[in-house]
């Protein structure tokens, strides 16, 4: 079994892959994931001079919208991936965002003094930290006494066609063993109550859960495919086991089963979410 490091390392080689197509997809994955954003931070109860500490940060959010709520504040993105901050202090830059700062770290071992930050988020990152507890732990830790943590999941895979209608069409080409429960992966955290109680037992209060509904909306049927196998990182990483007419069968599959979601001139493929929140 990989090492936490191990793990961690190539995490850091997956998402240096990706940030280009993160980049280039940027307005579609906004709207999808916005409105998980916008619930995680109406439970944070941002105010002007909020100080704010986003975990796994990716391409800015919700960390860029928590800066405009707090104008006399300081939000600090944090990641493993020193090409996806980038991104994320790119469009910092291109909204005319100044109270914004990067950190490359790790989620489990944070370069902050105890009680830094009024406010903690985690949007779809818990999935993939190496060690559960000990990043729940630091998250804890950074917490001013009364700050609130709140992260999101990604709930089961049938409440999910999004992601996975391209998984099935993978399968049909590629042998995809069931994921490891106990090593990073995207539905890891699913079952209700899972983070809470990781929260709880750092010391957290207050714990509550909800889910929140999203929507992947694209132009055809074609174009969810090829942004869905360009940012995705099961789908990437899997695409990238097989040779060219296998890709082509695989892509067949996927544009056939998303079409069930056209109408109106759009895709829409639904997903749902959990967000979580807590207080010190």
């Amino acid at each position: 079994m990989p090492s936490a490091e191990e793990i961690r390392d190539g995490q850091r080689a997956a998402w240096a892959g990706l940030s280009a197509s993160w980049e280039k997809w940027d307005t579609i994955i906004l709207d999808q994931l916005g409105p998980v954003g916008a619930a995680m931070i109406d439970r944070l109860g941002i105010a002007e001079d909020q100080q704010h500490l986003d975990i796994a940060s990716g391409t800015g959010e919700p960390g860029l919208s928590v800066a405009k709520l707090a104008p006399r504040g300081r939000v600090v993105l944090t990641d493993l991936s020193p090409e996806m901050l980038a991104v994320a202090a790119r469009r910092a830059k291109a909204q005319g965002t100044t109270n914004i700062e990067t950190k490359v770290c790790s989620a489990d071992d944070l370069p902050f003094p105890d009680a830094t930050f009024d406010s903690v988020s985690v949007r779809f990152g818990y999935m993939f930290f190496p060690d559960l507890a000990r990043a729940t732990a630091e998250f804890a830790r950074v917490l001013e006494p009364g700050g609130r943590l709140c992260a999101s999941v990604w709930i089961r895979p049938e409440d999910n066609p999004w992601t996975t209608i391209a998984m099935q069409a993978i399968a049909t080409a590629v042998a995809t063993p069931p994921p490891d429960p106990d090593r990073p992966n995207m539905y890891r955290c699913a079952a209700p109550g899972f983070i809470g109680a990781l929260y709880e037992r750092a010391g957290l209060r207050d714990v509550d859960e909800w889910d929140v509904g999203i929507e992947l909306v694209t132009r055809s049927p074609e174009e969810y495919w090829e942004m869905t196998a360009d940012h995705v990182s099961l789908v990437a990483a899997a695409l990238r086991q097989v040779d060219e007419p296998a890709r082509q069968r695989i892509r067949a599959h996927a544009i056939e089963k998303v079409s069930a979601y056209a109408g109106d001139g759009t895709v829409r493929v639904p997903g749902v979410a959990r967000c979580i929140v807590g207080t010190r």
